[in-house]
This record gives C-alpha cells, structure tokens and sequence, in this order.
C-alpha cells in the first residue's frame, strides 16, 4: 500500500464515501481548514490518486435489469496488438457491445485471464453480448462463462457503493499507527 498522510488517506476515503461535498463541508468532516482541504484535494488529483469524480447511480430504477461478469480466455497465441485490437472493438462506440460493457480487465483465476462486467436493460441485450463473444475471433469460445445478477431480485447483499472500499482504507492504514 502506498503511504499518504493520514489526512491525505481521510480525504480519499471522505471523497469515496461522497464526492458531491464541497471543500468547506470537507473541512467540518476532517477537521483541517478548507484552504487545507483544497490544496490537498488538488495535490492527489495531480498525482492520480484521484482519477474523476462520479455518482454511482441505481441501475435497477435507470432500466437495468441484470448486471454480468462475463470470465473468458483469449485464444493460445494471441499477440498483445491483437488483445488490444480486440478491447478496442468491444469499447467501440458504433459497437453493439460497447453501450453495455463497463470494463475490461486481464488477471488470473478460475481457468480464465480476462474478465468483464456489462449491464443489460433485458436478456435478448445479454445473450446479442454473448454471441459476439463466442464468435469472436479473439477469444477461446469454450472458456467464456458468465456470472449473471438479477437486479430484480428482492435480496441483494451489498450494493455498488465506495462507502465500503472508503473504510477499509482506514483500515488498512490502522496497524501503521500502532507501530
């Protein structure tokens, strides 16, 4: 873990929680004065600690009816251009996938080394997703599976939110102090 300043690490983590707050209302949180606050703040965007300020909608009330994590493998021998000529056409704005895939990551797990997350307003959007997928000249289409959340469903365990990852940055910074 990086090391940042408490009061560097307590900005993230206030901003994780809501970034809608002002300097001045950031400032009341922390303690620190708003000029504090602001230098800060300005200081771990510079850096890239801090990449863009966002809202983390309700996907269910915007018409989003099942959220996907699709695990695939790319064929044996693909060159790196050629993986990247494949990320480009799944984010392609003309692209039928690229208005339901949120992001595309590689990594290592389950058989699989590459994963992605899509939201899908209705099944015929997700399995449209999916036949691409398998038909794609990129992909190992026997390793592409998914795992698929009903929006609709009454009990959800936790919902999509940084309030959580804000905490555990705080955390994680805990067993540094006591040293």
């Amino acid at each position: 873990m990086v090391c940042l300043k408490d009061a560097e690490l307590k900005l993230i983590s206030e901003l994780l929680k809501n970034s809608h707050r002002s300097d001045r209302e950031l400032s009341r949180a922390l303690g620190l004065s708003q000029p504090t606050i602001s230098r800060l703040r300005e200081k771990l965007e510079k850096q890239g600690y801090i990449n863009e300020f966002t809202v983390i909608p309700n996907f269910k009330k915007l018409g989003y009816h099942m959220f996907v994590l699709t695990f695939f493998t790319w064929k044996q021998g693909l060159g790196k251009d050629a993986k990247e000529e494949a990320v480009r056409w799944a984010l392609d704005e003309s692209s039928s996938v690229a208005p339901n895939v949120i992001v595309i990551e590689r990594g290592i797990g389950f058989g699989y080394n590459a994963f992605m997350a899509s939201f899908h307003k209705d099944y015929s959007s997700y399995a449209e997703l999916m036949n691409q997928l398998k038909n794609s000249p990129y992909l190992d289409r026997a390793k592409v599976d998914s795992f698929i959340v009903d929006l609709d469903d009454q009990v959800h365990y936790r919902y999509l939110t940084f309030s959580t990852l804000a905490k555990h940055l705080l955390i994680l910074q805990e067993p540094k102090k006591k040293k």
